[in-house]
């Protein structure tokens, strides 16, 4: 077996291994460390916790959550076909045209279902 092949993954490894550490000995090292009750507070949205942290949340935030991330995915796959659409040819605009449609029905699907209504 010939590890030579391997030393360029390991260099990569201990190279970023070496540089997350020393960033984070000198951040501790260097930077100031004064804490004081304000900083040690807890805090969210500029103020003070009023309920308990495991508080429900409607199922709405994570459906219009899911679907974000999910057409925020699909509509990635746009930038690699519009910058490869000329090696891609007659077959590749068919078949983009054939997910933008579904990309559409699916938007209109969810859109007509009510599950972007915020109210």
């Amino acid at each position: 077996m010939n590890l030579e092949n391997y030393f360029p993954v390991l260099l990569f490894i201990v190279i970023g291994t070496v540089v997350g550490v020393a960033s984070q000995v000198l951040g501790r090292v260097v930077g100031p460390h004064r804490p004081d009750p304000a900083k040690l507070s807890p805090y969210e949205c500029g103020f003070e916790a009023f309920e308990d942290a495991r508080m429900k949340f409607d199922v709405r935030y994570y459906l219009v959550a899911i679907l974000f991330i999910l057409f925020d995915l699909e509509t990635a796959f746009f930038f690699p076909w519009g910058v490869s659409m000329r090696e891609l040819g007659l077959p590749g605009f068919l078949t983009m045209m054939v997910f933008i449609v579904e990309f559409i029905v699916g938007f209109w699907y969810i859109w007509k279902k009510g599950a972007l209504d915020w109210e």
